[in-house]
């Protein structure tokens, strides 16, 4: 009897199509270069370094003692989800019952549901770029085609109606960005948002995926809109929210969706398939979050921006760096095109990749390549680190940079 072999080729095709997400491997890299004793500084996760708040901790202590040990309902708790609908209308402006809504493991989780939903194999989801690295393989496993459009630095990395009226086609199903963006930390104002909307008003057929999911952490003096607010486009607006970002809750895993009643049904039957529930002590902490004070979220967002004013202003003493603004969220994101082609003596910088790459090894210091944010002349900061780190990176890759020639 001959033995199988077990190879990378034995996998489906479609995980053998499936890229890695580019910033969870710069962070294995770093952690391995950490475990070699290296004094890394790593820049590359998307994570709070603050610790979840108090009264969300003994909300997750007081349902372990209350016996919230079972299995919880496929989309959510019931209370759950009226405060996530309450949240929506009363922060938002986007009026959802509680049967529109369904709780996932995670934001990330609550998107590749409605792509799995709502995409057919050929479908075309219009991109806006950069994105998060996980939009495009999410389609690509629903086995829809990405069609990404670019947003250029001057314009702050964000689109324009006249971009989104030319990539919609008949084969068009999502319109699918985050704001604030990841990894751009670019906010589309209200104006901007109601210019697209207009657009995609146009196309009874299309839908508007809306990642909200770094709402807390703005730093416009008009701060968050919701393009689900919009009355001519509110039932095809799929509005996907959690409290990772906002709360730090990262590991807690609770996202949710807002969404016409169809398509939340679609959401819950997959997930019954898929997962079930998500975990029950995780639900009754985002309650206690979503329904409690915003006191330590609000704190959070102004030390974010207090970091964003710091590094920006370092980074722009880089020579070569072009750097934005960025309006929230917890990135920078430069343009280091200029080094392409450069090097050391003994490493030639081809695209962003290799100097994210070239930067870890030679200054350790973990950034992401913005190839996977679809941004191949950049690379993404986090500035979710404590600003003794945020400095001595920014020191590291000055000196860095300085060897290319």
């Amino acid at each position: 009897m001959s033995a199988v072999v077990e190879t990378a080729s034995s996998l489906a095709d479609r995980i053998i199509a499936l890229e890695e997400s580019s910033t969870l491997g710069m962070t294995k890299k770093a952690r391995e270069l950490a475990a070699q004793g290296h004094k890394v500084i790593s820049l590359s996760v998307g994570e709070p370094d603050f610790k979840t708040p108090k009264h969300i901790c003994e909300a997750a202590k007081q349902a372990i003692d209350e016996g919230y040990h079972g299995y919880s309902p496929v989309a959510g708790y019931a209370d759950l989800r009226k405060a996530i609908a309450d949240k929506f209308k009363n922060e938002n402006n986007i009026n959802w019952k509680a049967e529109n809504i369904v709780v996932s493991t995670g934001a990330k989780h609550s998107l590749a549901n409605v792509i799995q939903v709502l995409v057919n194999p050929g479908d075309e989801v219009v991109i806006l770029a950069p994105y998060w690295v996980s939009y495009s393989e999410m389609v690509k496993l629903a086995e829809g085609k990405s069609v990404v459009i670019d947003g250029s630095f001057e314009n702050n990395f964000k689109v324009t109606p006249d971009q989104l009226e030319a990539a919609i086609t008949e084969r068009t199903r999502i319109v699918m960005f985050a704001s604030p963006n990841n990894p751009t930390g670019s906010v589309y104002s209200e104006a901007e948002l109601r210019a697209l909307a207009a657009v995609i008003a146009k196309h009874e057929n299309v839908f508007v995926l809306a990642d909200e999911i770094y709402e807390y952490i703005n730093f416009t003096p008009q701060g968050h809109f919701s393009i689900g607010s919009i009355p001519e486009i509110h039932d095809r607006v799929i509005t996907v929210n959690g409290v990772a970002k906002g709360y730090a809750m990262t590991g807690w895993r609770i996202g949710y969706i807002g969404a016409a009643k169809w398509i939340a049904d679609g959401v819950e039957k997959l997930q019954g398939q898929v997962t079930s529930g998500t975990g029950s002590i995780s639900q009754r902490a985002a309650l206690a979050a979503i329904s409690g004070p915003k006191d330590a979220a609000k704190e959070m967002c102004e030390a974010y921006e207090r970091r964003r004013n710091l590094v920006v202003g370092l980074l722009k003493e880089i020579p070569g760096f072009k750097v934005n603004m960025p309006e929230g969220a917890f990135y920078a994101f430069p343009d280091i095109s200029e080094y392409f082609g450069k090097s050391d003596g003994t490493t030639v910088i081809k695209d962003s990749d290799d100097f994210c790459t070239w930067l870890l090894n030679e200054a350790y210091v973990a950034t992401v390549a913005g190839s996977g944010f679809g941004a191949p002349k950049c690379i993404r900061i986090s500035t979710a680190a404590s600003d003794e780190n945020l400095v001595e990176a920014c020191r590291r890759i000055k000196e860095a940079v300085a060897k290319l020639n």
